[in-house]
């Protein structure tokens, strides 16, 4: 055979993996790809190539084939469209059957959907932007532990966001300390305290510790306010047997709530962890740590929006989202698009906040979007307008900052909440009269004051580097 011969058949092959005239099932999984082929590649070939990789196929034609039903098993690569902004890139719309994938197993349906085909050499970058999950699929996950409302029933909390502190310094403080740390900013008015994410079990701090002198600070701060208190006990550890270790041991000492970094624990532990949460009764806060070494390229690796819907499905009463006006990254749109999927039971295709396809999530509770990272007083109007009721605004230097002290610095964030609230329900315009609304609460609040004048000139005007794809050049 020539070696033209050769490519030709292996190019014809590729290309029974496009095909343009194919309807999506209700029951098919479907992906969006932002592909930028290499030079030479068309797109039609490229296309095909990704949905056969990540499906039934390989890089040419073999002979196994004819013992299965391949026409019915494969993916498809059933549109494309062009990516606004950028001339190199493209949208490829890939169907694929139900029977590719075990029931329940979020790992199964993404070693197929970003395994080997993001090494792929036909494409110099490929990024998953989006994926329709089927009800089937849907309904054969865990999903959330309890959900939004099981958890304000629990926390006993209503009409307003929840507010909590991830204890700083991140790491070093002694267990004591750190019991202390959390008594502190509980009694001053916060609902939650966090662990960091990178807290585990260090020589400085072994996590039974941590554990007891939190739990003592949590429960003298719950008779001293008279409200329901929690702090997220982060149970990641080295090993599963390790991790459900720690999470008896929280359970044992009446902690409501655990944590778990999802993305570094991995998701199978996760999975299983979330499960244990649901038949223990405790609440499950989720952690994104290594989010942004998957999601950040505009061009290679996967959105945001899909690894919050992994998380949904895996199971999880809240999942870190970004802020839009802290420290970290995170697009408006796309943050409202994210907090929608984490939230709602149904969420429409709505290309101007990133999301290509319908979502129908059934009765699968909603997870708590947590707004965390660089913010303080001063953007309580904006966050209460963006997050709305059904989310935990997430401070950490914002609380413990404050001049006077962590119970002060968490009295200005709670008489800042309120006042933000009182004005959303009276009708009035959070954007525009935050700082009216902020100033006027201040006058009957000198921690709220204080904090006002310490953090006036903190801002983050970063360009966002993940933006959505929505003016062509």
């Amino acid at each position: 055979m020539s070696r033209a011969k050769y490519e030709a058949g292996v190019k014809d092959y590729a290309e029974s993996y496009w095909q343009p005239d194919y309807t999506p099932k209700e029951t098919d999984v479907l992906a969006v790809f932002k592909v930028i082929p290499q030079p030479g590649v068309p797109r039609e070939e490229a296309a095909a190539a990704v949905a056969a990789e990540s499906s039934t196929g390989t890089w040419t034609t073999v002979w196994t084939d004819l013992l299965t039903d391949i026409e019915y098993y494969r993916g498809r690569a059933y549109a494309i469209e062009d990516v606004p902004g950028n001339d190199e890139a493209f949208y490829a719309f890939v169907a694929y059957p139900m029977d590719l994938f075990e029931e329940g197993s979020v790992v199964n349906v993404f070693t197929s959907l970003v395994g080997n085909v993001f090494g792929f050499k036909a494409v110099r970058s490929l990024r998953l932007e989006d994926v329709r999950f089927p009800m089937w699929f849907v309904m054969s996950c865990y999903g959330p532990p309890h959900g939004i409302q099981v958890e304000r029933d629990k926390m006993d909390k209503y009409g307003r966001p929840m507010l909590g502190c991830t204890i700083k310094p991140k790491l070093g403080l002694s267990a004591k300390n750190y019991g202390r740390a959390v008594y502190e900013v509980l009694r001053g008015g916060l609902d939650f305290t966090k662990d960091d994410e990178n807290v585990n079990s260090q020589p400085f701090m072994r996590w039974r510790d941590r554990f007891l002198f939190v739990e003592e600070g949590r429960r003298k701060a719950e008779a001293e306010t008279g409200e329901r208190k929690g702090h997220y006990l982060n149970v990641t550890a080295p090993t599963v047997e390790e991790m459900f270790k720690r999470a008896e041991f929280a359970k044992e000492i009446g902690a409501p709530i655990i944590m778990s970094d999802y993305l570094t624990l991995g998701w199978a532990a996760h999975n299983s962890l979330s499960k244990w949460c649901r038949d223990n009764g405790v609440l499950l806060h989720v952690h994104r740590a290594m989010h942004a070494v998957i999601d950040r390229n505009p061009n290679h690796g996967i959105n945001f929006r899909v690894l919050a819907k992994l998380l949904r499905l895996l199971g999880g009463d809240h999942l870190h989202s970004g802020t839009v006006v802290g420290k970290l990254e995170g697009d408006r749109e796309a943050t409202l698009g994210w907090i929608d999927l984490m939230r709602e039971r149904f969420v429409k295709e709505d290309r101007s906040r990133g999301i290509f396809f319908d979502q129908d999530w059934g009765p699968m509770p909603g997870v708590f979007p947590v707004a965390s990272g660089g913010i303080h007083v001063w953007h309580m109007p904006a966050l209460v307008d963006i997050f709305g009721d059904d989310s935990v605004l997430q401070f950490g230097g914002g609380t413990l900052g404050h001049p006077w002290g962590n119970a002060a610095g968490a009295a200005a964030n709670r008489v800042a909440l309120e006042a933000c609230v009182q004005a959303r329900n009276e009708g009035r315009d959070l954007l525009k009269e935050g700082k009216d609304i902020l100033t006027a609460a201040a006058k009957h609040s000198p921690e709220l004051k204080i904090a006002m004048e310490t953090w006036k000139e903190i801002k983050f005007e970063f360009d966002t580097v993940d933006k959505l794809d929505t003016q062509h050049r």
